[in-house]
C-alpha cells in the first residue's frame, strides 16, 4: 500500500506550511500529493505550483469538480501540467452535490452519472489527439448547436505527453464506483472505511465486469483519503476530526440529499447521523460535532498515538486501497512513514 499526501483546499487563505509539507513527501518517499476544491480555492493552480517544486511524486487532483470547467477546458489544464511535471498528473474528478454544482457554478445536477459518462469520454477523446473532436451527447455537443452557428469541430494544438493521461473518479454511492470501475483508471473513495471493503469490492467488481470495461482490477488504482490525527490521546485525536465529519454529514448537501451522511448510515450510523444534521442545520455546529462518535470517527480515519495507527493499519492493508492518502504536518508524515514500506 502506497502512501500519499491530501494538501486539500484553502480555508480563508493559504495555508501556511504547505511548502514545508510538499518538500517533506518529495524527500520521505511519498507516492503522491493531492490537492482539492469546494468553493474557493482551485485544485489545479496549487498543483502546477507544487509541480516546480518536486521531480518526483504524482501530483493529483482530489478532486477537481466536474461543473467548474467544460471538458475541453479540464484537458487543456490536464495536458498543461502534465507536460510541466514531466508526466506525473493525475486528473481526479468528481460530480460534486447539488448544492455547490446549481448554487456555486449555476449548472444542473440531476443525471450526474450520464453526465460524468460524457465529460470523460470527451477527454479521452482530446487526450487521444486522433482528430477533431466531435461529440454529441445529451449533456455535452460539440461543436456547439446554435449560437453564431460558427463552431468547428477543434483537435488540441499541443500533442498531450501521454494519450492515456490517467483519470480517477471520487464516488461514493454503489452506482458511482461501479462507473469509476468501467470508465476510469481509478477510483477515489472518501469517507472509505474497512468494514465496507467487502461492500466496495461487490460494486467495483461490477463495473469491471461491464462490456468495454477499461481497465483490470490490476492495471486500476484506488486511492482513499483518509482523516489522520497522530495524538497521545485517541479522544483529543478524534476531537480534530469530528467537526470535519459533521460538516459533511450536517451541512454537505440538503437534508434529504446527502451522499456523505448516507455512507455513514450504511456503516450503521443512521441515529447518529440524524441528530447530527439535525443539529448541524440548526446551527448548532459544536453540538453536531460533539454527536459525532468515536467509533464513528475511527471506522473511517487514522488517530492515536503512531504505535496504535501502525496496528490500525493492518484493517486498512486487507482493503481494496492501493494508495492511503493522509493529511497532517510534516511531524506526523515523520510519524507515519516508518510503517509504509517508502
Amino acid at each position: 500500500m502506497k502512501l500519499g499526501l491530501a494538501l486539500g483546499y484553502w480555508g480563508a487563505g493559504p495555508p501556511a506550511d504547505t511548502a514545508e509539507l510538499v518538500a517533506a513527501a518529495e524527500q520521505s518517499g511519498l507516492d503522491s500529493i493531492w490537492t482539492a476544491e469546494a468553493y474557493g480555492s482551485d485544485a489545479l493552480t496549487p498543483l502546477a505550483f507544487h509541480a516546480a517544486t518536486t521531480s518526483r511524486v504524482r501530483l493529483g487532483t482530489n478532486i477537481a469538480q466536474l461543473s467548474g470547467r467544460t471538458p475541453a477546458a479540464t484537458a487543456m489544464a490536464a495536458i498543461t501540467l502534465d507536460h510541466l511535471s514531466g508526466g506525473r498528473m493525475v486528473l481526479g474528478l468528481g460530480a460534486s452535490g447539488p448544492q455547490v454544482v446549481e448554487g456555486w457554478y449555476g449548472q444542473p445536477y440531476p443525471k450526474p452519472l450520464a453526465r460524468t459518462r460524457e465529460y470523460i469520454e470527451i477527454l479521452r477523446r482530446i487526450f487521444a489527439r486522433q482528430g477533431p473532436v466531435e461529440f454529441a451527447g445529451e449533456h455535452y455537443t460539440l461543436p456547439y448547436p446554435g449560437g453564431a452557428g460558427l463552431g468547428k469541430p477543434l483537435k488540441s494544438t499541443v500533442h498531450p505527453l501521454r494519450a492515456d493521461l490517467p483519470i480517477h473518479l471520487a464516488a461514493e454511492g454503489p452506482k458511482n464506483v461501479a462507473l469509476a470501475a468501467e470508465i476510469a483508471d481509478g477510483w477515489l473513495p472518501f469517507f472509505f472505511s474497512p468494514s465496507a471493503d467487502a461492500f466496495y469490492r461487490a460494486a467495483l467488481d461490477e463495473g469491471f465486469a461491464r462490456p468495454g470495461a477499461r481497465r483490470t482490477r490490476a492495471e486500476f488504482e484506488v486511492a482513499a483519503f483518509v482523516p489522520t490525527v497522530v495524538g497521545d490521546d485517541v479522544e483529543t485525536a478524534a476531537d480534530a476530526i469530528r467537526p470535519m465529519i459533521a460538516l459533511y454529514v450536517g451541512g454537505m448537501g440538503a437534508k434529504a440529499v446527502n451522499f456523505h451522511l448516507d455512507v455513514f448510515a450504511r456503516l450503521g450510523y443512521d441515529k447518529a447521523c440524524a441528530e447530527i444534521q439535525e443539529r448541524y442545520l440548526a446551527g448548532d455546529k459544536a453540538g453536531a460535532a460533539a454527536a459525532v462518535p468515536t467509533a464513528m470517527v475511527e471506522d473511517v480515519a487514522l488517530v492515536g498515538p503512531a504505535a496504535k495507527i501502525g496496528e490500525d493499519l493492518h484493517r486498512w492493508r486487507t482493503t481494496t486501497i492501493d494508495t492511503l492518502i493522509v493529511n497532517g504536518p510534516a511531524a506526523q508524515l515523520a510519524a507515519l512513514t516508518p510503517y509504509f514500506d517508502l
